[in-house]
């Protein structure tokens, strides 16, 4: 006899959990065993284990205190050096008007110290290629394709030796599949590590353009000075640059090289940090050391790109004042505080599921725990993989989700129930209550993630860690419901206990106040004789009434009433 087509679905959906669950397990092992940057424990934001502080106090060349604009600047030029994606928790306020303190969760490594406490890397590199920010290409078959991974059998060492920045033999094959493959967008690429002796790939400050530049051939020292003004020949807002005497001279010999190219080999690249911040063409060869660039500047946009050329990106100079361990600002008791709230919620909801739903409330529990696993493992990769740690306001986002969570089963368990009250077998109800339950919760969870996104995007970096928590945890409700919760109640659709509608399963028909029981299968009578009997089948008689809707009511009101006038006439 053939496997009914459900319970084949139902196996295949177990299967693919079971395989996400193996492979996100198998990444972090990869993380913990192989490249020693993962762990079996998420990591904890500054409140709840405490960290590094880190002290920068701004240097004048007149001693004179730094502007407000320069210092919020260079807050936000670190804040993107030590927590690109916002959800590592680190803290970098201004005080006493001169200094920065910059508070990083855990005991900060030399790597996280050097971007903190060194000056930003501003380079001039000249542009092999470029092309928009994409990752994909249109395939035969009309749908946008992601690039493959470069082949490692690709060459990867220039045919011949490159004789300056813009010879186009810096473009090997392997690096250019490399090229069409990047992804702007992906957190885990740092231009900004590349060695300064070899090509770079990476992207705009915009994210909208994507360059391969040839090596540094100037960098940020050689900048005397950088001023906005206008152009006196049209008008519009320009970057004045002077070089110094060395960088005048090769300068000189790179506008000479590149003034006879063609676009894009006729452009050079200012490097800030790994990011292009502007890639003007040469239009005519400067031997004084002074150019200018021009473009669809503002008077603000000018001014930003001129001090962040003029300052190497830090529109100060800054000296570490020190640098300590700090303690967390909660503490362990807070987050033992917080596990407990979570644990009694968790509890409070295994208790009502089984108290409503009986042996149903058991699918509840189980899919918490499988919901559990899943965001615990996800939690350890994502802190190895973008840094995120979990603060407070993160657990609060966890626990949460519990109450999102036990909704969306409520909704989707009494679908269940009316559609057995409306006469239908179990395994149909399932599949029906499915049908149609999945619908108010997709919408339901949509609009949790869309207002986790929104709140991720605008709110302040203490908050971050809850609407990252929420939205992650919402994603992965779906996820359980699609691939665990559904395809369990399928199977145990077709068990003894659940599919004859035992008492305890939380799938009786009798207790629901069903009017029949399966296809065209009407409830008998009740005996006399039999007191359990009659007790129950007035429950139902009552839970039935009390499930009527209005039409419903006013018919058997008409039907009792015509009865009445037929006994009179008798």
């Amino acid at each position: 006899m053939a496997t009914p087509t459900p319970v084949r679905h139902a196996w295949r959906a177990l299967t693919a959990l079971l395989t996400i669950t193996a492979v996100l397990f198998g990444i972090n092992a990869l993380g913990v065993y192989v490249f020693g940057k993962s762990s079996w424990v998420p990591e904890l934001a500054l409140d709840l284990q405490g960290g590094t502080q880190i002290i920068l106090e701004a240097q004048t060349a007149d001693g004179s205190e730094p502007g407000a604009e320069q210092m919020n600047q260079a807050v936000t030029i670190i804040r993107q050096r030590v927590d690109a994606s916002g959800v590592g928790e680190a803290q970098i306020t201004t005080q006493a008007g001169n200094q920065i303190v910059v508070q990083v969760p855990g005991e900060a490594d030399e790597e996280t110290r050097n971007r903190i406490e060194a000056s930003a890397q501003l380079q001039l590199r000249a542009v092999l290629t470029t092309t928009a920010a994409v990752s994909t290409y249109v395939g035969e078959d009309g749908n946008e394709t992601p690039y493959p991974s470069p082949d490692p059998t690709l060459n990867a060492v220039p045919t011949s030796e490159p004789t300056d920045g813009s010879d186009l033999a810096w473009v090997t094959d392997a690096l250019y599949a490399e090229f069409l493959a990047y992804d702007c967008s992906a957190q885990d690429n740092n231009p900004a590590d590349e060695p300064a002796d070899q090509p770079l790939i990476t992207c705009d400050a915009t994210g909208t353009g994507k360059y391969l530049l040839g090596p540094v051939e100037l960098d940020g020292s050689s900048i005397d000075d950088a001023t906005s003004g206008l152009n006196s020949q049209n008008g519009r807002w320009a970057v004045n640059i002077v070089f110094d005497g060395t960088g005048t001279e090769v300068f000189g010999n790179i506008s000479s090289r590149l003034y006879s190219l063609q676009s894009p080999q006729n452009q050079f690249a200012f490097v800030l940090d790994g990011t292009v911040l502007s890639a003007p063409s040469m239009d005519a060869v400067i031997l004084d050391g002074k150019p200018q660039i021009t473009g669809s500047f503002t008077q603000d946009s000018a001014k930003v790109l001129a001090d962040q050329l003029k300052y190497g990106a830090l529109p100060l100079s800054f000296e570490v004042q020190s640098s300590n361990s700090i303690s967390a600002t909660l503490g362990s008791q807070q987050l033992q505080i917080g596990v407990i709230a979570g644990l009694i919620g968790l509890a409070l909801v295994a208790l009502y599921s089984l108290i409503v739903y009986r042996a149903l409330g058991f699918v509840i529990i189980a899919s918490l725990v499988v919901m559990g696993v899943l965001t615990y493992v996800t939690l350890c990769i994502l802190a190895w993989r973008m840094g995120f740690r979990l603060s407070l306001a993160g657990v609060a986002g966890l626990i949460v989700t519990i109450g999102f969570t036990a909704d969306s089963f409520i909704v989707y368990f009494e679908r269940i129930r009316d559609e057995l009250r409306d006469g239908k077998s179990i395994t149909s109800a399932v599949e029906d209550g499915w049908a149609r339950a999945k619908r108010t919760i997709y919408i339901s969870k949509s609009i949790n993630i869309l207002a986790a996104v929104v709140l991720y995007i605008l709110a302040d970096a203490t908050v971050k860690g809850f609407a990252f928590t929420l939205g992650l945890t919402t994603a992965i409700d779906i996820l359980i419901f699609i691939l665990f919760t559904h395809p369990v109640l399928q199977l145990l659709a077709r068990t003894r206990f659940f599919g004859s509608g035992h008492p305890l399963s939380g799938l009786d028909p009798a207790a629901l106040g069903a009017v029949y029981r399966g296809r065209a299968q009407f409830r008998a009578p009740v005996t006399a004789g039999s007191k359990g009997s009659a007790a129950r089948a007035g429950r139902a008689g009552r839970e039935a009434q009390r499930r009527q809707t209005i039409a419903e009511r006013k018919l058997a009101q008409q039907h009792g009433d015509s009865s009445g006038t037929t006994k009179g006439d008798d």
